[in-house]
């Protein structure tokens, strides 16, 4: 089939002319709704009498900037692999795929009908009780599983044969998250209160040295199959279950930029409530859900790897119990420094890049807002200049709390 823009009515007739989605969907009326807010692609939602879909479509152009703003729509083809494949891995944390098209740049995925998207769930102050533990179970096996310390050499390069060519979602990450928001960039898109703020980060040596260090992690370090866009926007939840979406800038890069990621938005959710709710009690508990994720990826991750006799990087007999842990508290130590990194990275660039946050934007008193930004952006740089040396997960819960007062 050749490659069409679809529009509501043409959605209907793609439908109609796909058989795995009219057998899901059945005969008869189709209400079709474009409900996409994200920044890259169209998101319709099809409902018939007999059930609901999302159909998701990339087009050729960064949809938050326009058509002025070229862009391949082949990352769709990472996404429908990424979610394929994370499928396999950590099913219950995958919506069911209906349907994938590469050439048409589409997929079609369950309706998560009792589920909302994460950011709107913390803006509101709602508790997730099960999200530690269910997030956790996913980046543990995703990661792991991806990695060389799971696949052989072989599976593993086949593995990122798949993803190596998504340049154009490496590129604008290397971009948007590493470079513009810290130079003069027409992107930028920065509240007037913090122009000064930003002006002198511009200057600032030490931090730009270590944004430095962090991209050249980002675009070299090839450990495991990343999420590369794991935001509290990416995740469907409820009290009861959670899922992960989007993952249209999947990669192999570095073990800790997916936590990080998902660090930054929940700690941006934590400085949000100093003017949202100011609510110290939820506060708490988002405090609470970074500490358990730390501490229950490790837990985990070291569980799976230690139920893996044999990988790419160690051969069977070749470690024995003393090497092997001793190697496991390095390399684990090195993981959680790197999130931390990459968090404070993430937290910086939404407070001046293209695509900022609700939690924070949404803000609309301009004084409160830059308020929150300054925390923000406080935590930020302590991640982004001190992250080589931060010893655990308490000594940095510690330091949240002292930027934050």
């Amino acid at each position: 089939m050749e490659y069409t823009i679809l529009d509501n009515d043409k959605v209907r007739g793609y439908i109609q002319d796909t058989p795995e989605l009219m057998a899901i969907l059945g005969e008869g009326e189709l209400s079709i709704q474009e409900v996409g807010d994200g920044n890259l692609n169209y998101v319709y939602i099809v409902e018939s009498s007999k059930s609901k879909i999302i159909l998701k479509q990339a087009v050729p152009y960064l949809r938050i900037a326009g058509e002025g703003w070229p862009l391949s729509r082949e990352r769709m083809n990472y996404e429908i692999r990424a979610l394929s494949y994370f499928r396999e891995i950590a099913p219950s944390f995958i919506p069911t795929i209906y349907h994938a098209n590469e050439e048409m740049s589409v997929v079609a995925l369950r309706f998560l009908e009792n589920h909302i998207i994460m950011r709107r769930g913390l803006m509101e102050g709602i508790r997730y009780p099960k999200f530690a533990e269910q997030i956790t179970d996913f980046l543990a096996a995703s990661l792991l599983k991806s990695s060389s310390l799971y696949l052989s050499s072989e599976s593993k390069r086949a593995l990122m044969d798949r993803f190596n060519t998504n340049t154009q979602l490496c590129k604008i990450s290397e971009d948007f998250i590493f470079t513009f928001p810290y130079m003069e960039h027409d992107s930028n898109n920065i509240n007037p209160k913090m122009v000064s703020v930003q002006k002198e980060l511009q200057n600032d040596t030490e931090f730009k040295v270590q944004m430095l260090k962090l991209k050249y992690l980002f675009m070299n370090q090839s450990d495991a199959l990343l999420h590369g866009d794991l935001h509290t926007g990416s995740i469907m939840l409820n009290k009861d279950e959670t899922y992960v979406i989007d993952p249209e800038f999947a990669f192999f890069g570095p073990f800790g930029f997916d936590i990080g990621a998902l660090i930054a938005n929940l700690l941006q959710s934590y400085v949000s409530h100093f003017e949202r709710t100011r609510d110290s009690d939820y506060q708490q508990w988002l405090l609470e859900t970074v500490e358990a994720i730390f501490v229950k990826f490790e837990a985990k991750f070291l569980d799976h790897w230690n139920r893996t006799d044999e990988s790419a990087l160690i051969a069977h007999g070749y470690a024995d119990e003393a090497v092997l842990a001793s190697f496991q508290k390095q390399f684990m130590e090195m993981i959680f420094r790197q999130s931390v990194g990459f968090a404070g990275a993430k937290m910086a660039r939404r407070l001046f890049g293209i695509a900022g946050v609700e939690d924070i934007t949404g803000i609309d008193d301009p004084d409160a807002r830059a308020r929150v930004e300054k925390k923000s952006l406080a935590i930020a740089k302590r991640f982004v200049k001190e992250y080589e040396k931060i010893g655990n997960v308490k000594e940095l819960i510690g330091m949240i709390k002292q930027e934050s007062e």
